[in-house]
């Protein structure tokens, strides 16, 4: 058994690349992930170790003797953090020799041979469902015979040898909390609409819908939705509550949980009986009479990707979404109680400034909780790159999904639409949106009534302005870059 360290490496300040999220980047108010897809796996191997160094502000220096100290290193990675989670491996290799550096992620997931090409350190990629991949590789297994491993061998030549078969038994995969609790400081985990502190887990993998955009489905989880058993979730729940002093909240990061309505009335009945308060994704179609379960099982928020406002984009992107069903979600939402907090996506294709404006008034109608605001990214592997390299919406040999600091780039452009109006597009939105009236009082309204919600919004209202102003920095910076070109 190789001594195994998981590493979410040492990136910039604010780096939460952990989770499934759409993109890695630096988000409008600092907030933290669980790493969970290397949790998985490390849950696997027996006394291994999980690191994930930029919640807990662990620097290169920090991380380097670990090298010594282990024989395998496994790094999740990403197309935005690639560069420099090479050049950490290499400082880990430089350390030890004879230390093996594997990656994982959808970066690598859909090119296994580039990673490999590209980053001479790294002695093998893990492809898709990579658990147990992982596992054999830490077992010293024979490479040659691990199935969904590609691997450069002795003599330097890349290999890639079979496919894995998807996994199908859920719940033949440990619990991922007991090693959060080992190894993470679980304090250091917050988003800015969830309850803190709280914990989050899977309890399936794959989404039906087909969006062009979305990473995780086109690359790792596939369009099926496979599930843990109700009585194995409840489990895992049971032991989250009784082992995670001040628990105030449990979300489930399945990509869409609602997509087994019958399921997720059946954990939500369960829930309500441990008294847990939980979120978790949804699409905008769940029926009231579901909605109505959920909540009285303790439902409190609801993450929904709206993305767009029009009509024709989500035709365009496949979202398999319609507007007036959308509209009546979130109305039904309110009037039980359940916070949404929406997501939007800026720059798809189809978009204009007039889909711009109807998709920003069609956030103030429908009014979320909270919202955040995202830029298109065409990630290799999903349609929306093939599609954007195929229409030249894309210049794919010089593409940047993040500046230097974290914050998100516009890398998507049209005739019609370039990336700086794409760019400033999301700072309107949110000043739109947030700076009414109604919702400012809604927001003072909540302060007043809870202490400990004041001091949390006051912080998170100085760290959206701080990055409202580098957002601002990057636009000037491209600008005078485009005027110079």
């Amino acid at each position: 058994m190789m001594r195994t360290l998981f590493l979410q490496a040492p990136s910039f300040d604010g780096f939460d690349g952990g989770a499934g999220s759409r993109y890695q980047a630096k988000r409008e108010i600092k907030s933290f992930w669980f790493p969970t897809w290397l949790a998985q796996p490390a849950a696997l191997v027996p006394n291994s170790k999980l690191v994930d160094a930029p919640p807990h502000k662990q620097t290169l220096a920090d991380v380097l003797p670990m090298a010594r100290q282990h024989d395998l290193v496994v790094l999740h990675t990403s197309t935005p953090s690639f560069a420099s989670d090479v050049k950490v491996a290499e400082a880990l290799k430089a350390e030890n020799q004879n230390l093996k550096v594997g990656l994982i992620g959808a970066k690598v997931a859909v090119q296994a041979e580039e990673s490999l090409r590209d980053a001479k350190v790294v002695d093998f990629v893990a492809r898709n469902e990579f658990d147990f991949t992982i596992k054999d590789v830490a077992d010293e297994v024979p490479w040659a015979s691990i199935k969904g491993l590609s691997y450069r061998n002795a003599e330097g030549v890349i290999v890639h040898n079979a496919d894995r078969p998807i996994l199908e038994d859920m719940d033949s995969l440990p619990f991922v909390s007991p090693i959060y609790r080992r190894d993470l400081s679980y304090e250091k985990y917050f988003i800015g609409y969830l309850k803190h502190p709280y914990v989050s887990i899977y309890t399936g993998r794959g989404c039906k819908s087909r969006c062009t955009f979305c990473l995780w489905p086109q690359t790792v989880g596939g369009h099926r939705y496979r599930t843990r058993s109700v009585e194995n979730v409840i489990e895992e729940i049971r032991y989250i509550r009784n082992n995670f002093p001040g628990l105030k909240e449990i979300f489930f990061d399945d990509d869409t949980f609602t997509d087994n309505l019958p399921r997720a009335e059946a954990i939500a009945r369960e829930m309500g009986k441990l008294g847990v308060t939980w979120s978790c994704n949804a699409k905008a179609n769940v029926p009231r009479e579901t909605l109505k379960v959920l909540k009285e099982g303790g439902l409190r928020l609801l993450l929904v990707g709206y993305e767009s406002g029009n009509q024709q984009i989500l035709h365009n992107i496949k979202k398999g979404m319609r507007i007036d069903v959308a509209k009546k979600f979130s109305k039904d939402c309110r009037e039980l109680g359940i916070a949404i907090h929406g997501t939007f996506i800026l720059g798809l294709p189809g978009e204009t400034k007039e889909t711009i404006e109807e998709t920003i008034r069609f956030a103030i109608e429908t009014n979320p909780h909270t919202l955040q605001v995202s830029l298109a990214a065409p990630y290799p592997g999903t349609f929306l790159f093939e599609q954007a390299a195929k229409e030249g919406w894309l210049d794919t040999a010089n593409t940047e999904y993040v500046d230097a600091h974290g914050v998100q780039i516009a890398p998507l452009a049209y005739p019609h639409l370039s990336h700086s109006e794409i760019f400033d597009s999301v700072e309107t939105f949110y000043r739109r949106f947030y700076f009414r009236a109604p919702k400012i009082a809604a927001i003072c309204g909540e302060m007043v009534r809870d202490r400990q919600m004041l001091v949390r919004r006051l912080r998170e209202g100085v760290e959206f302005f701080g990055f409202l102003r580098e957002r601002a920095k990057a636009s000037a910076q491209g600008k005078a870059e485009q005027k110079a070109a």
